[in-house]
């Protein structure tokens, strides 16, 4: 049987309506407006799409963008005051400053800089140590998006069997904590996990964050899993050409859709949903700046 196809594409584009849906009632009942401010330092060429695909997605949501690009050659100290100054502006309620940061500046110092309630990336050691105690946090995007799929995947998570392969920060241990809030059993293996195969056929919800190429094959899956791939690797495509790549997951897609339920694929599963959730956090962000109810199914 072949595993149904979570449409990550399709869902970001649900979540960025509730999100405009949502923006519109904060408008007409009480005259607030969400704002995002982006800072890009440099000239990288992802970031730079990546910062204007979030810019254009704000708009769409109905929301304020504030974009400030600045020479690679900035100073940590002035990338520290355009911080400050965003933090201490009320029409903004969500920063982020967009990652690789230019080697002379200390991405920690930066990121620890932004103000928690405002850290729409969920990245700031405050945040991180909510999540990691159950408490009241801004979330990751990216796992936050995972957790929206699996929950409208199966409904209740509870007591299912869950195996995130990959430790980062920004990834595998904000799902670990998120899929324990939902009262998974929750396992994170990596790249050194011994008898990894067996551990992940163990899975009932599959999270595959390790950033290695097709690294998990469907021998691995067990049948009738929910499959959540992460990871995004480029790789040489001969058969487009000479010097020609394409996109391909942590998970071995072709093998692993004969076993599993259901799978994201990569590119259109987990991508799309990370802008979308960024789009949430900021919705929520100004929610609780207001005093005002969180959106219902925007946030973890």
């Amino acid at each position: 049987m072949t595993a149904t196809i979570i449409d990550g594409k399709a869902f970001a584009a649900s979540v960025r309506e509730k999100v405009a849906e949502h923006v519109t009632r904060l408008q007409e009942e009480h005259g607030i407006t969400p704002g995002l401010a982006v800072v890009l330092v440099g000239e990288d060429p992802a970031s730079q799409v990546y910062v204007r695909n979030k810019g254009k997605q704000t708009l769409e949501a109905g929301m304020n963008s504030y974009e400030h690009k600045l020479p690679a050659e900035t100073s940590e100290a002035d990338l520290l005051a355009l911080v400050e100054k965003l933090n201490a502006d009320p029409a903004v309620h969500g920063i982020l400053v967009q990652l690789p940061l230019p080697d002379h500046i200390d991405e920690e110092k930066v990121i620890n800089s932004i103000t928690p309630a405002k850290d729409v990336d969920g990245f700031h050691i405050l945040n991180v140590g909510l999540l990691g105690t159950g408490q009241k946090s801004m979330v990751p995007c990216t796992p936050l998006g995972c957790l929206m799929m699996l929950r409208d995947q199966l409904g209740s998570l509870s007591g299912l069997n869950a195996v995130v392969v990959g430790r980062s920060n920004i990834v595998g241990k904000p799902m670990a904590q998120l899929l324990l809030r939902d009262s998974c059993t929750v396992t994170i293996a990596h790249s050194r996990t011994k008898d990894l195969a067996d551990v992940c056929r163990g899975a009932d919800i599959l999270v595959a964050a390790v950033g290695r190429p097709r690294m998990i094959p469907g021998d691995w899956v067990k049948p009738g899993a929910t499959v959540i791939d992460v990871g995004i690797n480029r790789i040489d495509a001969p058969e487009k050409g000479e010097g020609k790549t394409r996109l391909v997951g942590d998970v071995d897609f072709d093998s692993a859709k004969e076993v599993a339920g259901a799978i994201t694929p990569v590119p259109g599963g987990v991508g799309p949903m990370t802008i979308a959730c960024l789009l949430a956090n900021t919705v929520t962000a100004c929610c609780r700046a207001n005093n005002l109810p969180e959106p219902e199914g925007l946030t973890a």
